[in-house]
């Protein structure tokens, strides 16, 4: 007997959608927590002051910039503030709201901070009014779009800029980005057809790549970051491993028909728009979400990675999409294909490029679910290459450098798979 927030025959039911919310807002705050409790609160201010006043260009780790305690707590406070925005705007909030504040919530240990998000939340809001359409249908649209606040912080604190000029021209060129992220992302989405989870790192992508180039040609070129802590495996594998127990005792608390739950959401392909949340229930959601956390931090470890601020992003992206389309049966051909990637490169597994290709390029996984594991090792093994390649376009300026890649790889990569699959008449004679 499920205690009364498991999905019904119209989806997810208020109440369930209320659940889902407070328990997102319940790890964010103990995200805080954690930081003041690994940090005192006059350290915590001056990393926060560090974040908030960085380029962010890829890689960032505010772990390193600012202190462990500042990036937690700069972490849960974006996320709670996300949070109440989805509230007060009575947004759905089904497997793709999820994904979208844990992205919040594991970007924002490497990349948006409490300052740089909002002018391109403001944009998106801005095209709503536009459209004259509720702010809460193009939501997800804001914060995932947030991949691209790299660009804000890099004008505004530029040293190639006086302030006078820098912070008006980061406001304008932000609020432009958001004003034309839904419509952009909507066309681009045609493309892949949902195999590629990350649509809007591939829409970011997309226009980070027009918005550096048109800087570029005027010699204004972003500097490249590498922040990159490591020695913390221990105290934040535990806290990792730690938060999947509790999802897990969670889900099955919450719902007690998870675990047959469960059996079906890994029956699915999870080609977006996919919403376990929806359809399989908070319990079952749960339960996915902890394991699929689980795999990703064990492969991490396995392979000899480190756990920081961008890796911990990586598998709380994972986790997040694992109430909107992936599960450990369709996640793990990908990332046996950027391992298998690995030894024919001049790169080694645990390197961070790697890593980090490794867990992002889980969004990939509907192809595996869809056409199969050995599609899914293909598609991992390409994408272990385009991922290291791509960034240059974009100068670092976008978040999702893997959502940007697996968007071409999906788009490139799937109409061969249907071609292939596909016997002309007469084949068979």
């Amino acid at each position: 007997m499920s205690r009364g927030v498991q999905a019904g025959d119209s989806g997810q039911s208020l109440a369930a959608q209320r659940l889902a919310l407070r328990l997102v807002a319940l790890y964010a705050a103990f995200f805080v927590l954690l930081g003041f409790c690994i940090d005192p609160p006059a350290a915590i201010g001056q990393g926060l002051l560090r974040i908030i006043a960085s380029r962010d260009t890829l890689v960032t780790d505010y772990m390193g910039l600012g202190g462990m305690g500042a990036a937690f707590v700069n972490a849960g406070l974006l996320t709670l503030a996300a949070c109440f925005i989805y509230w007060r705007t009575h947004a759905k909030i089904n497997g793709a709201a999820v994904a979208c504040l844990f992205l919040v919530l594991g970007f924002a240990l490497f990349g948006k901070n409490l300052l740089n998000v909002w002018c391109i939340v403001l944009g998106v809001l801005a095209y709503a009014r536009f459209r004259r359409e509720p702010f809460a249908q193009h939501i997800n649209t804001a914060f995932f779009g947030a991949a691209l606040a790299p660009i804000f912080s890099e004008i505004v604190f530029s040293t190639a800029l006086p302030p006078a000029i820098g912070l008006p021209l980061g406001v304008a060129t932000s609020l432009l980005i958001g004003f034309i992220l839904a419509p952009v992302a909507a066309r681009l989405f045609q493309a892949h057809q949902g195999l590629c989870l990350y649509n809007i790192g591939f829409t970011a992508g997309i226009v980070g790549t027009l918005v550096v180039a048109i800087y570029s040609a005027y010699g204004f070129v972003a500097q490249p970051v590498f922040i990159w802590t490591t020695g913390h495996n221990g105290l934040l594998g535990a806290v990792l491993f730690g938060s999947f127990a509790v999802f897990a005792a969670a889900g099955l608390y919450i719902d007690r028909g998870a675990l047959a739950g469960l059996r079906r959401l890994m029956a699915q392909a999870g080609q977006a728009p996919a919403d376990f949340l929806g359809d399989f229930g908070v319990g079952a959601t749960l339960l996915n979400m902890s394991l699929t956390g689980a795999l990703a931090t064990g492969y991490l470890l396995l392979v000899g990675g480190d756990l920081n601020g961008p890796t911990i992003g990586a598998v709380l992206s994972v986790v997040g999409f694992s109430a909107a389309g992936k599960h450990p049966r369709n996640i793990l051909p990908v990332m046996v294909g950027v391992f298998a990637g690995s030894l024919a490169k001049p790169w080694n597994a645990h390197d961070p490029s790697m890593v980090l290709a490794a867990l992002f390029g889980t969004n990939l996984a509907p192809i595996a679910g869809r056409y199969g594991w050995a599609w899914g090792v293909v598609a991992g093994l390409i994408h272990s290459s385009v991922a290291q390649s791509v960034g240059v376009l974009h100068g670092g300026l976008v978040l999702y450098n893997n959502g940007f890649a697996a968007g071409i790889v999906a788009s490139v990569l799937t109409p061969v798979i249907v071609a292939l699959k596909r016997r002309p008449p007469g084949s068979d004679t």
